[in-house]
Formats: structure tokens, sequence, C-alpha cells
């Protein structure tokens, strides 16, 4: 028997900039000269990724990157600790700097702060790359929490400055902001999340209300994925989270179900147009 779904994708779904901008310019050189180091994964979704080793991209880890010399070495839209920079110098690498101008902005904002001698804590997730650039900032100095029980057993100064990764919740940022705050503490506040990433729960929020199921595409590393996946589970229960094609279940779906299909800033578009074919094939 024939399913019959009617399937679309979320138009706003798919690679923020950021990412955008980095695979393009991975792209450029592997075009050019057949291969090409990348520190870390390019983009937290191992489709993606194979499809870019495919083509030539070497993906490294900080201990291969301290035996590479007189390479090219591109650097991921989540940016780099100063260390790294340090040590390109030494041997000789040339870096290809693809990191997000809005993670380059913060960073910035938090190496004035450390400057200035403030003490730094930053919400984001424990060991992900833009964290460890952003604590770089600091000598590794600002303290890095998930969520407010972390803190609970730190002795926290009177007064500090908070900041968050550019991919965390608003919602939850702000919650956070006012807990700390309703502690005592004299709390300076930056809101650092990307607008283009925070405007997706709005987006979602409305696009997932009209239809029956909803398969949400990213990668299991994706932070970003994680969140926008809760906002679809919120919204329209009949939410299913894949990463990909051999992870679609069939008796998830009823006849005539209308599907939605949306995914992570680091979804490629390609991958949610394979999963569109597959459950046209119902």
């Amino acid at each position: 028997m024939s399913y019959n779904l009617q399937v679309t994708i979320d138009k706003s779904s798919g690679f923020c900039f950021g990412v955008v901008y980095a695979i393009e310019m991975a792209e450029d050189i592997l075009a050019n000269e057949g291969s090409l180091y990348c520190l870390g994964d390019i983009v937290h979704n191992d489709e993606e990724v194979d499809r870019l080793t495919n083509m030539g991209l070497k993906i490294i880890d900080h201990e291969v990157l301290k035996t590479l010399k007189n390479e090219k070495v591109l650097i991921r839209a989540h940016g780099e600790a100063p260390s790294t920079y340090m040590l390109a110098l030494e041997n000789n690498l040339t870096l290809i700097d693809a990191s997000c101008p809005v993670v380059l902005k913060l960073q910035n904002r938090i190496k004035n702060s450390h400057d200035d001698e403030e003490q730094i804590l930053i919400f984001g997730k424990h060991g992900h790359a833009e964290v460890i650039g952003l604590q770089g900032q600091t000598d590794g100095k600002a303290i890095v929490f998930q969520d407010l029980a972390e803190l609970d057993h730190v002795e926290l100064p009177s007064k500090f400055t908070l900041y968050s990764q550019t991919t965390k919740s608003v919602d939850k940022f702000y919650h956070i902001k006012d807990q700390l705050l309703s502690r005592g503490y004299e709390v300076k506040a930056n809101d650092t999340i990307c607008r283009q990433v925070s405007n997706r729960y709005q987006e979602l929020e409305n696009f997932v209300s009209n239809y029956n199921k909803i398969v949400f595409v990213s990668g299991k590393k994706s932070s970003n994925g994680k969140v926008l996946y809760d906002v679809c589970k919120k919204y329209n229960e009949n939410s299913y989270f894949i990463s990909n094609v051999e992870e679609l279940d069939k008796n998830w779906f009823a006849a005539h179900d209308k599907v939605g299909i949306c995914g992570a800033t680091s979804t490629p578009m390609w991958l949610m147009e394979k999963v569109k074919s597959a459950l046209e094939q119902y």
C-alpha cells in the first residue's frame, strides 16, 4: 500500500551563513588543489563531512596539527583559541580562517573583558570547539557552565561578566541571568547569541504546527540540533530525530500524513532532500 505522504522541507532550515562560508572556502581549495587539512570536523554533520573528505578534506585534531609544517589548514566556523594561531606561526602553517564573524566578534569582546580584569562566566557546552576558542581568550580563566546547578559548588565573585556560546537558547540565557541576579550577584550580561540561530526557534515553532509528523535531521554532535529538536518536540510531539535516511521508520507514519522536514544549522539541504525522496517512496 502506498502512503501518499505530503512532504515539505522547511525553507529556513539548513546551513547558517558561517557554515556556508567555511564549506565554500573548503570546496574552492579542494577543487583547485585536491586536498586540504581542516582542524576538527568542518561541521557537526557526519554525512557532510564524508562528502568533503571524499573530495580530499583531511580532518585533523590539535595533536596532529603540532606535527605539521608548511601546510595549509582550514579553521572552521567555530573559531580557535589564540594558541592555535601561535602554533601556526611557529610551524609556518597557512591558516585559511573561516571563523564565523559572529564568533570572532564574541572572542574579541571576551578578550577585552579579560584584559579589563573582569571575571568571566560563559554559558556553553563543555569541550565544544567554539567554547574552547572563547575560553582561550581568557588564558583558560573563564568559568564555563552548561546549567545553573553546576555553579552551586563554585565559589563565584560578587561581580562578574556573563557571556554565551552563540548557539544557545536565548530564553535559557535570560533565565540564567535573572537567577544569578536574584542570588545577589552583580551581573554584567552580554547576549551574544546569534540571531540567525535564535530566529530559527520562532520559525520552527510556526513550521512544525502545520504538520502531522516532523522529521528533524541533524548530526548527533550538533549542540544547535539538540536545542532545535527540543523546539520541534515542544510544539509537535510527533517529532522524530534522525541523522541519516537509514534511521527513518515507516511505522512512524500513516496514509496521507502531512510531513515536515527540518534540520539544524549544520544540516545540509541535500540530506533533507534525500530524506524527502525516501518518504515519497512510502
